[in-house]
């Protein structure tokens, strides 16, 4: 080739390669992080940690797919990964093949992270995300490598701009081979960093039609539930990539069209991994308050108003709690608004602002304790 614009036409590939001494201290920290977190939640209760693994896999499916622009329904999401769990899931919709499809890989990868990943298994995931052989109005192949080339684009029609460009379909299968016993064979690398590579290394080769971003952030939650050692998984990468997908498409295209150094990728990664942590860190610190908040009021008789109202407090409330909010939120009368509230100041679960006046706002008293 006479001009090289992607890593793949390097010599060199695919001998990536990194700067470890510049790596080891925030590989250290993320490291630390994780076993801290780690440790947090397997002090927690079944039912907890189970709430905990289907909100992370629901944040999981629905962000990878976001970052593609797919739209999935959360509450078929959650149907899904309920019923896997053995979790009442009454009231949630059924799920549709898609979701089903999607759920399934994600499932898939993580639960049974030490099986080997081998081109049937790699195929068999693709074949679940395009059940009807289809994709954006197109069919496309499904369950098996591309035939053609495939570009990276963006822009609107006539105005494309080329991102990145693939390899050539007939050298695939051999790309495929190398990346297969880099994943199932390498043990020397570390296991973080082999999952930022294994991220790169896959969607470089980009072997299929469509689905090769969700297919190779799939492989990535396999490798992280290998690095925990547990068939679960408790905080979502994608979750923190949607949240500055520029940032994933950026550093992404910086790599794929500069050396075998992928050392910037592998801290990109290792930062968005502990964004990840620290997010569900805070979440189930709160399902914890929360939790504690339910068990200690448990004595205490409550009406469906009641009920309602302090879950809504539990979670992000907008503005104030006051009589007249009680009322619309409930749709019942400012007497029974006022009765239901006094009841629970009776109770010290509420506590009021000290204006005793018509504008009187009113708080949790566990949150006036304990801050």
């Amino acid at each position: 080739m006479d001009q090289i614009i992607y890593i793949w036409q390097r010599k060199d590939w695919p001998n990536f390669h990194w700067d470890i001494d510049k790596l080891l201290p925030l590989l250290y920290e993320t490291t630390q992080k994780r076993a801290f977190f780690l440790g947090q939640i397997s002090s927690l209760d079944d039912t907890i940690q189970k709430n905990a693994y289907a909100d992370v896999l629901e944040n999981e499916i629905i962000s990878s797919n976001s970052i593609e622009n797919i739209l999935l329904d959360r509450d078929s999401v959650r149907s899904s990964l309920l019923s896997r769990l053995g979790v009442e899931n009454a009231g949630l919709k059924h799920s549709d093949r898609y979701t089903e499809g999607a759920v399934n890989i994600v499932f898939d990868a993580v639960t049974n992270y030490s099986v080997l990943l081998t081109k049937e298994r790699l195929y068999g995931w693709h074949s679940e995300l395009f059940p009807s052989g289809m994709s954006e109005g197109r069919r496309i192949i499904t369950g098996n490598r591309r035939q053609g080339p495939i570009y990276v684009v963006s822009g609107s029609m006539g105005k494309e701009i080329i991102h990145y460009e693939a390899p050539p379909a007939d050298r695939i299968d051999a790309e495929i081979d190398r990346f297969l016993k880099f994943v199932n064979e390498e043990e020397s690398v570390n296991i973080l960093i082999k999952a930022a590579v294994a991220h790169v290394w896959f969607v470089s080769i980009h072997p299929f039609a469509d689905g090769n971003g969700r297919i190779a952030r799939t492989i990535t939650e396999m490798l992280l539930a290998k690095a925990d050692g547990l068939p679960h998984r408790y905080y979502s990468l994608s979750l923190e990539i949607m949240k500055n997908r520029k940032e994933y498409y950026d550093i992404l295209e910086y790599t794929q069209k500069n050396t075998m150094d992928v050392t910037k990728f592998i801290e990109y990664f290792l930062k968005t991994i502990q964004k990840s942590v620290a997010t569900s860190q805070a979440k189930i610190e709160k399902t914890i308050a929360k939790t504690k908040f339910w068990d200690s009021i448990r004595k205490y008789p409550l009406n469906e108003r009641q009920i309602k109202i302090l879950n809504m407090m539990q979670e992000d409330f907008e503005g104030k709690l006051t009589t007249a909010k009680w009322e619309k939120l409930n749709k019942c009368s400012h007497s029974t608004a006022l009765r239901d509230i006094k009841d629970l100041i009776d109770k010290g679960i509420l506590i009021d602002d000290g204006k005793h006046s018509k504008n009187t706002s009113y708080l949790l008293q566990h949150t006036e304790k304990n801050g």
